[in-house]
Parts: structure tokens; sequence; C-alpha cells
């Protein structure tokens, strides 16, 4: 009797673990392959090699760049070598990145940059929020830009119990910010537990120097977080979801869900444009290929779109997204060519 029970026990649990594998594996999108696509205008901007995770752009064409990100897990292709920030100035025929100096006092050795985002002053002061993992704890970092001589002046570290894992951020203002939180765990067994099972415990929190909340709940894995351009709305990626929500933001910085647009791919950073209102997303088709990285069959990226009016119409489509950007530029290289980040670059006709 006692042989038969610890029989179906061990039967029961190998099913429960068998369910939550093909789930697992279901959310990483695991047995996907994307086809490579060539653009003709897309190439290599060399100095980057290593990898960058986040982009944002001023509406002068200065684009900041996180560099160097470590991240556990994931394959580093500079280990030893430091994060930081860099800058490109896409106006010009030949851009090319240039590393910010950052002022005396920061702890520039342990400086692990993620997400990051600009806000710009009432008196065009340019504030810099990253999201830095030093130690791989969480921090937000905010600096002030110093265009004169390429510089970043830092002002102070943020830290906080609602901030253990920052994922990526998006300024409201010169000191706050709406920030996602990856995981509910801080340790690695546990983070990946916590995958392997499906929790939906990731979150959006809100800080200020006056209130730090959580507005958001209910996500698997919440990744690139962005906003409207006239502000009234919020996008969060769920990378494990395979979704972007998106909620309608209050005077008091609260969050109401709207609606959820599905995808069959994993959305990471998002960028909206600032003209049109639409929805850029940089997605891992594979996100197994993420986890166990092989030079020799790398993970490949794709950028999908969403027009404003898909993106706020409650009854659209279900899937609405514009997957014909599609692309793997550099599938046979030794650059990481998981794409984490989708730019929209457009210039205003002055004449």
């Amino acid at each position: 009797m006692g042989k038969l029970l610890a029989l179906a026990l061990a039967g029961i649990v190998a099913a429960l673990v068998g369910e939550r594998l093909v789930a697992f594996r279901n959310r990483m999108c695991a047995s996907r392959e994307l086809k490579p696509k060539r653009l003709p205008n897309c190439h290599l901007i060399k100095g980057i090699e290593v990898g960058s995770e986040d982009i944002d752009i001023l509406p002068n064409g200065l684009a900041f760049i996180s560099s160097g990100l470590k991240y556990p897990g994931m394959q580093s292709f500079a280990p030893d070598k430091r994060g930081e920030i860099l800058l490109m100035d896409l106006k010009e025929e030949n851009p090319r990145p240039v590393e910010l100096r950052i002022s005396r006092g920061f702890e520039l050795a342990s400086f692990n940059p993620h997400g990051i985002s600009l806000y710009v002053g009432e008196d065009d002061a340019v504030y810099l929020f990253v999201v830095n993992h030093p130690q791989y704890k969480s921090t937000v970092e905010l600096f002030k830009f110093v265009e004169d001589d390429n510089s970043l002046v830092h002002l102070k570290t943020i830290k906080h119990e609602l901030l253990p894992s920052v994922n990526d951020i998006v300024a409201v203002g010169p000191d706050s910010f709406f920030a996602t939180n990856d995981h509910y765990f801080t340790e690695t067994f546990l983070l990946y537990l916590e995958m392997f099972l499906g929790l939906t415990w990731t979150n959006v929190v809100y800080y200020s120097p006056k209130e730090v909340k959580e507005v958001a709940t209910g996500f698997y894995f919440a990744n690139g977080i962005n906003m409207s351009p006239d502000g009234r709305y919020v996008y969060v990626a769920d990378l494990l979801g395979q979704k972007i929500h998106v909620f309608e933001k209050h005077a008091n910085f609260t969050l109401t869900p709207l609606k959820e647009l599905q995808l069959d791919t994993l959305p990471d950073n998002l960028s909206v444009d600032p003209y049109t209102g639409d929805i850029w997303a940089g997605c891992h088709p594979n996100g197994m290929k993420l986890l166990l990285y092989d030079p020799g069959n790398l993970p490949g990226s794709e950028g999908v779109t969403s027009s404003l009016e898909t993106t706020l119409c409650r009854n659209g489509a279900a899937s609405p997204l514009n997957t014909d950007v599609n692309a793997s530029p550099f599938p046979e290289g030794k650059t990481d060519t998981s794409k984490q980040a989708v730019i929209l670059m457009k210039f205003k006709d002055n004449c």
C-alpha cells in the first residue's frame, strides 16, 4: 500500500512538472524559428559590439544607449568590462557612439546599466534615468546631461524596497518615474523557479520623493515600459506573457488597464513614435535560445509595431501588430543579435 501511494505521488509530481515544462516552453516560444531577413539599409555600428540594452532619443537626434549589461543566466560578451552610457548624433551622416564621461564620486567599477529614460525639464535641462545593477542588485541612477562636454553629472542613487528587480523605466518628472520589476524573487534559484512555475507576481511601481506605490501587477515578466506622447497612456511589455498592456494614466499616477495586445513573440523594450504615437517593440522570437546560448544558432530578433488607432481601440483585432519589419540583420556574426530595443527616428521638416 505504501509503495502504491509513493508511486501515485511520484506520478502526480511528474505530471505537474511535465505540464509546467510544456507551459514554460510555450511562454518562451521555444519551438519558433524566425527566417532571417537582410535589410539593405541596416548595418553594424562599430563600438557597440558587446550589445546595447536600451536606447532613448532627444528631439534633436542625440541618442543615449546603455551598453554592457550583465544579467543572471544571460550570455555576456565582455564579462570583465564595466557598463557604459554611449551617445550618438543620429543627424550625422555616419554616426558613431561616444562614451559619456560620468562625474567623480559615482561608482563606475560596478556600473551595470539596464533600462534608461530621458526627461527634459521646463528649463530645458536634460535628465537621464538609468536602471543599474551593481552586484546584481537594483538601483535607479539619476544624471544630468551636460552637452557642452558630453558628460553626465550624477545627482543621486534611488533605492527602495518596492524596486527589488527593476528592468525598465519611464520618467514622468525630473525625479519621478514608473518602473517595471521583472521578478518577484531576487535569489537566482527562486527567480528561475518563478519563471518555470509561471507565477504572475511582477509589477509596475510609481516612484517620487514623496510617494512610492505599486500601480499594476499580474505580469509573468514585466519588461519594457513607455508612455504615449500626450502622457495619457502607459504601455507595459510582458515578456513571457507575450503581450503589451495598455493603461490609462491618471493625475494621481495610478493606472487603469484598458487593453492587451496579444503577440506571438516575446516583447522586450518599447519605443513610442513622438509624432504618430505608434508603439515599436524590440522582440525575441525564441526565448529559449537566449537562455541556452549557442553561437552556431543565434537567438535572432524581430521588431513589431502597433498603430495608435489599433492600440487604443478597445474592440480592435486580437493580433493587431504589423510584423513586416521582422529582421535578424546579423545572423552569422559574433555580435549579440538579440534585439532588445527598436527606435524609430524621424525629423520634422522645419523649412
